[in-house]
């Protein structure tokens, strides 16, 4: 019916409502079910998050993109890579070759001794001793008492402080001083007098112009009254030749 129709009867017919039926609305299909996802389908596979850096643990300062590092994070950054990289390794000094010691050189030809004194008058006394008991025996009372009896004073001897087990060879004692007395405080100093001397008792080396006295220790001999009367008569033989 249209519009105009409408109008007309409506106006005729007053007080009378009409019914005008509606178009008719064509049917809705109804949907599809959705297909039922299979049991065993696998979850749909997730992507793995990135592996967390343990150094960006402090948060991004706001108002800064994440692009941009901050100015913690960059001397962060300054200081990781200043101690994983590998410093510069100093230069070995240059250290010179020792010389090839030959297979037949007896070990004590190779024993070291250290020295002090002028040894203006041939004089040497030997030690086994510490470095730094060594370094005081200038000083040393018995000692300086002993040699004023001798006539003699710290500065016309040389002291010579064995620095092995081992004793020091005379031809390398020589070579370096113009001994003619030896007198050695401790056992086992000298090569040439380990088996054929006696304590306190002087031996002559006419063919090499030299007398050796050995006697027990200074710490021995300095506080024992009984050891310093047997050591004199000894030096007294041994300069007396």
């Amino acid at each position: 019916m249209s519009a105009e129709k409408l109008a007309f009867l409506q106006n005729f017919y007053t007080d009378v409502t009409l019914y005008v039926p509606g178009e008719p609305v064509p049917p809705v299909a109804p949907a599809a079910p959705a297909p039922a996802a299979p049991v065993n389908a696998a979850p749909p596979a997730q992507p793995r998050p990135e592996p967390a850096n343990p150094l960006d643990k402090a948060p991004a300062r706001p108002g800064l993109p994440k692009s941009i590092p901050t100015a913690s994070q960059v001397q962060l950054a300054g200081r990781l890579a200043s101690a994983t990289s590998p410093a510069a390794a100093p230069e070995p000094a240059s250290v010179p070759a020792a010389a090839p010691v030959p297979a037949d050189v007896p070990p004590v030809m190779l024993t070291p001794f250290s020295t002090l004194g002028n040894n203006a008058q041939g004089v040497v006394l030997l030690f086994r001793l510490p470095t730094d008991q060594f370094q005081k025996l200038h000083r040393n009372v018995f000692l300086n008492k002993m040699l004023q009896a001798l006539n003699l004073v710290m500065a016309d001897v040389v002291l010579v402080n064995v620095e092995a087990e081992l004793p020091v060879a005379l031809a390398n004692l020589r070579r370096q001083l113009a001994a003619t007395h030896i007198i050695a405080f401790g056992k086992n100093l000298l090569d040439t007098t380990i088996r054929n001397t006696q304590i306190y008792e002087p031996v002559l080396f006419p063919n090499l112009n030299l007398a050796y006295l050995s006697s027990a220790t200074v710490e021995l001999v300095e506080y024992d009254v009984s050891l310093k009367k047997r050591l004199w008569p000894g030096l007294q033989r041994m300069f007396a030749s």
